[in-house]
């Protein structure tokens, strides 16, 4: 009985409505990032920096801005790698041709013009739906690798359509470390996850899950479906272009075109699907399921003694985590997020069986 809402009295609309109304949930999150920020810089190894929490971090940002679109406006994207790349390579020019251009800067830059592309692309959104909406997202995907590698400009000269970054600091501190760099990209996510989750409790979230529901009875009622589904793509867009400049910038430091290709498109939707559609959190769940179940499949024959050669052991890991996947979207359609709702409602009710 330790997780129970008796007692927490709500005397104004703004307790009513803030993002953990349990005083529970609140300890918990306190908690949580008192871990992220504090504990895991001091006692983490570097390679899980590295190979772990960072990527960890940056696909969440991705995923996170791939379900607003997907999970809350219900618009199908398979162009989400292209986008990650418009926001990495903007970001690379605006950070080699303005001298003295601000880090933050460069990536927010960076994430607007993945905005304008974004919304290039999510014009066909108010005409088309379903899977012809996704071949047209498609096309973003090859249409950003064919300009990565033929348009000089874009990667400021270089043939292979290579770049690179170095020398990174914010307000004269370098973020050239595993742990700076893990902080850096955590507090990115915890201030884009906080204003995601504000802006799909607002008015506009309600008109992408109105538009989601059934865009005909939302136009009926006054919605209107080309704000609603632009904005979405709007908004997806420049988070998922900021995470791609995190993930060049922060995470690689090096990257060419195959960095953003349609794997990593699938890779994320996968993410949404696996984590929940329509829940700022599933983004982090499912993240966290495409980032550590290949760890641990990969490492679990060592740790039971079996011997399997390399190639056996990384066709192995992608078989069972192949289905895996089947299997858990059988048993759990709606996510991650949707078992963690139900242990939490079952959490408030024990030990009463009703």
């Amino acid at each position: 009985m330790l997780y129970r809402e008796n007692g927490q009295f709500k005397s104004s609309y703004h307790a009513d409505q803030q993002i953990l109304p349990i005083r529970q949930d609140r300890m918990a999150m306190a908690m949580l990032l008192l871990i992220a920020f504090v504990v895991v810089p001091l006692t983490a190894p570097e390679y899980w920096f590295r190979a772990i929490l960072t990527p960890f971090l940056i696909l969440s940002l991705a995923a996170l801005g791939l379900n607003i679109l997907v999970g809350y406006c219900g618009q199908i994207s398979l162009g989400t790698g292209a986008f990650m790349a418009v926001g990495a390579y903007a970001a690379y020019n605006f950070q080699v041709r303005i001298e003295g251009m601000p880090l933050i800067a460069s990536l927010l830059l960076g994430g607007l013009c993945s905005t304008a592309v974004g919304v290039i692309f999510g014009v066909p959104s108010l005409r088309i739906k379903g899977l012809y909406l996704a071949v047209a997202t498609l096309a973003a995907q090859f249409f950003v690798d064919w300009a990565a590698l033929r348009l000089k400009w874009v990667t400021n000269g270089s043939d292979s359509g290579s770049v690179s970054v170095a020398g990174l600091q914010v307000l004269g501190v370098p973020i050239e470390s595993p742990v700076a760099k893990y902080l850096f990209c955590l507090s990115f996510v915890l201030v884009f996850a906080l204003l995601a989750k504000n802006l799909v409790r607002s008015n506009i979230g309600r008109e992408w899950m109105a538009m989601r529901d059934m865009d005909v009875a939302a136009a009926v009622i006054g919605i209107r479906p080309i704000y609603a589904k632009l904005s979405a793509f709007a908004v997806s867009a420049f988070i998922v272009g900021v995470a791609g400049a995190l993930w060049g910038f922060i995470h690689l430091g090096a990257w060419e075109p195959a960095a953003f290709n349609i794997d990593r498109s699938f890779q994320l939707l996968f993410m949404v699907i696996i984590g929940g559609l329509g829940s700022i959190m599933g983004g982090f769940l499912g993240a966290a399921f495409i980032v550590l179940l290949p760890l641990l499949l990969e490492r679990a024959p060592h740790w039971l003694g079996i011997p399997l050669s390399t190639a056996v052991s990384s066709h192995l890991t992608s078989m069972v985590f192949g289905a895996l996947i089947v299997f858990f979207l059988i048993v759990e359609p709606h996510g991650l997020a949707r078992l963690w709702a139900t242990a939490k409602e079952k959490l408030r009710l024990w030990p009463f069986p009703h």
